[in-house]
């Protein structure tokens, strides 16, 4: 289940007036502290007349004078991070170097291919940073092929391939993004930082194109991630909110693979995908990789399955990488290996299955405070969120340019209209003796009062001036009929354009429907979702290392044939070692790893609940006696050292280990060291009473002189 998140952290952003606020704050109280005042002795009536007289320091003086350069610089360097260099703009979908390297080659365009070092060349007229984050990014875009038409090598996003050098690429717009990123009419323009030229402010986007590409960047005090989702699916998205119908929309990967989105919580933050390689089974002893992770590279793959194998996580004998346009690595199997197991195997300790963590932030123009304006600011928003601003913002474009459009036929038409009047009634004549402008104007517009009932709107100067301007070979070669059948075309579209303005949403999704049908024919899902079960690591990891002890010097290892055997084991094992002074300690198995000296016990840590019994007796270091006690190990800390007796300097005597209670003894022989003044120096002790405690208990008195030798009676000794 996905974590329940407060309703008020639906949409967050960073107030920076509040920030600011607080970083004054901050600094005012570190600013050094105003000096003290003099005493009141030090008057001038008692200091010196032909002393000079220090000048009096302002009240207002800052004793630190780069304080408040100080407040303002950090600020300023993580708003212009977040603005302008790693988030995306919600409007367009794009960071600052996308949009100027698209608005470049938008001004490059010719309709061919654009060298990939010119056109970074051309862009950093705008963008004030080094040539390569605007080649890295140019080439980004051209691998994802539905901003920018790649030609050349541009690398190879499933083996990790980087590109050729930007002076052997070429690239150029799709007629993609030329359809829905760029009309310089509703386009809102502002100047380049150096202010030689002028840079779009967004680009009029009219698709979610941060859900078609994705975007991650990091910045200072933030992140984002915004997985990459299918082109029809965002398509059948923006017409379903556009009908008032509900819609769910997930991410579909480049690579492929196999997802699971039941946490996926709208690609906010706190949500969580985990997406799987696809792995087929070609024969026995071989299996094929053709889909990778999100993420991952053929490279980056293998190396994390070699790497498993290295470790001894997993067995595997060799692997082939065939990978071309499709990916294709075979990993060959041992003889006797289990191909099922091993998947499972595949997906537990190597990079076959990540786990993605989406946080979608986008740039938000918000409006500032005390009335202000706006301001852009970061806001953290859920994918169906960006997808409904994206489609009502390219519901309020195709308003805009509707309006534009029908602005430029009624335009047309009554200018059309004056020049047919102007030729058809030969008002052009009337000019003819006209001496000076104003008498030329004078004379046109008296020729046209009979015929201004026929026209839309009132006739200016500037219509008066554009007749004067016709060309006496177009007035010779006027052909009454075009000039008819032009107005009639135009007066068709001034009645399309007005019934698309009436039924704006229909015409918006006729508008999604045709993009649709246009570019989306063949772009089908590659990433198929299912929930992915949890994989138990330790049903999955092989018991195919073996573990050795030194009991000597205290180390415990694998696959050191030379040393004391004791189980096998896996990489993913427990080892407890009990050592002669009396501390426990327990590890996860190693290639080698010390423990203590002189171990006298070591056992796997057993993977369900552990019931096993310890009898200890242990000759205590402070008051010399010998005590007793049984126990259970209950809960450890790895690598940490665990006392069992009393005091620090102790020695075990005996130590008796019992799988169950029918193996614990039930009586000892205790015999005591022949040095002691004890009367009776062997005899039974009956440890059947004694009770199960923890690990730290003290235990019971078995003798206040020292235990030579513990022997149990019965049951038939085991430990």
């Amino acid at each position: 289940m996905p974590k329940r998140k407060n309703p008020d952290d639906q949409q967050e952003s960073f107030d920076f007036n509040a920030a600011k606020a607080a970083a004054e704050a901050a600094a005012a109280q570190t600013a050094a502290p105003a000096q003290p005042a003099a005493p009141a002795a030090a008057t001038a009536a008692t200091r010196d007349p032909q002393s000079p007289v220090p000048p009096a320091v302002p009240a207002t003086a800052d004793p630190a004078p780069l304080a408040q350069s100080y407040k303002g610089w950090f600020l300023d360097y993580a708003s212009y991070v977040i603005l302008d260099r790693a988030v995306p703009h919600i409007d367009d979908g794009l960071k600052p170097v996308q949009r100027r390297i698209l608005h470049t080659l938008w001004e490059m365009d010719d309709g061919r291919f654009h060298k990939v070092a010119n056109v970074v060349g051309a862009c950093m007229r705008l963008h004030p940073h080094g040539d390569a984050s605007i080649e890295a990014a140019l080439v980004h875009l051209g691998q994802r092929r539905w901003l920018v038409e790649p030609q050349g090598n541009y690398g190879n996003t499933l083996t990790g391939d980087g590109a050729a050098a930007a002076r052997y690429i070429e690239a150029r717009l799709t007629p993609f993004a030329k359809e829905v990123l760029f009309n310089p009419k509703t386009t809102t323009w502002q100047l380049s930082y150096d202010g030689r030229t002028k840079e779009p402010v967004t680009l009029p986007a009219k698709f979610p194109i941060v859900l078609l590409e994705g975007a991650e960047g990091i910045a200072v005090g933030l992140s984002t991630r915004i997985l990459p989702h299918n082109f029809n699916d965002l398509c059948r998205a923006a017409v379903n909110h556009l009908q008032g119908k509900r819609f769910r929309i997930f991410p579909d990967f480049p690579t492929g693979g196999i997802a699971d989105f039941s946490e996926y919580n709208d690609g906010e933050r706190g949500g969580k995908v985990k997406i799987r390689a696809k792995i087929e089974t070609r024969s026995k002893y071989l299996l094929a990789i053709t889909e990778l992770p999100f993420g991952t590279t053929t490279e980056s793959l293998i190396d994390s399955i070699l790497a498993a194998n290295a470790k001894g996580k997993i067995k595997i004998r060799h692997i082939d990488d065939n990978t071309a346009e499709k990916v294709e690595i075979l990993v060959h199997l041992p003889q006797g290996a289990d191909a099922e197991q091993l998947i499972q195997q595949l997906y537990v300790f190597t990079d076959c299955q990540v786990s993605l963590s989406p946080a979608a932030c986008v740039i938000d123009t918000l409006p500032a405070a005390a009335g202000r304006g706006t301001q852009d600011r970061p806001a953290f928003l859920g994918v169906s969120e960006i997808l409904r601003r994206s489609v009502d913002k390219t519901l309020a474009l195709l308003r805009l340019e509707l309006e534009i459009q029908l602005g430029e036929l009624e335009q047309q038409w009554h200018w059309d209209s004056l020049e047919r009047i102007f030729i058809e009634e030969r008002i052009y004549r009337r000019i003819e003796k006209s001496e000076t402008w104003e008498n030329v104007l004078s004379e046109i517009r008296e020729g046209l009062k009979p015929f201004v009932k026929q026209l839309r709107r009132e006739v200016t100067d500037d219509d008066l001036a554009r007749l004067t301007e016709i060309r006496i070979k177009r007035i010779s070669k006027y052909n009454r009929f075009q000039a008819d059948e032009q107005i009639k075309k135009i007066e068709a579209d001034l009645k399309q354009a007005r019934h698309h303005l009436a039924h704006l949403v229909d015409y918006a999704i006729a508008w999604f429907e045709r993009l649709a049908d246009k570019y989306g024919k063949g772009v089908k899902r590659r990433t198929t979702y299912d929930e992915i079960e949890q994989i138990s690591v330790h049903a999955v990891v092989s018991a195919n290392q073996r573990l050795y002890v030194d009991r000597e010097h205290g180390f415990i290892g694998l696959n050191w044939r030379q040393h004391d055997y004791v189980a096998d084991c896996s990489v993913l094992d427990d080892v407890l070692c009990i050592m002669a002074d009396g501390t426990l300690k327990v590890s996860r198995v190693a290639e080698k790893l010390f423990m203590g000296r002189d171990i006298i016990h070591v056992a796997l840590v057993p993977k369900e609940a552990d019931t096993t019994v310890y009898t200890l007796v242990y000759q205590d270091k402070d008051s010399g006696k010998a005590f007793i006690k049984r126990f259970q190990l209950g809960g450890f800390t790895r690598d940490k050292l665990y006392p069992l007796t009393a005091s620090e300097g102790s020695k075990i005597v005996w130590l008796h280990v019992a799988r169950s209670p029918a193996e614990m003894p039930t009586k000892l022989q205790i015999s005591l060291d022949g040095r002691s003044h004890a009367r009776v120096r062997d005899f039974e002790f009956d440890a059947a009473a004694l009770a199960i405690s923890s690990r730290g208990a003290k235990g019971l008195t078995v003798s206040k002189w020292p235990v030579k030798a513990v022997k149990p009676l019965s049951p038939s000794p085991r430990g």
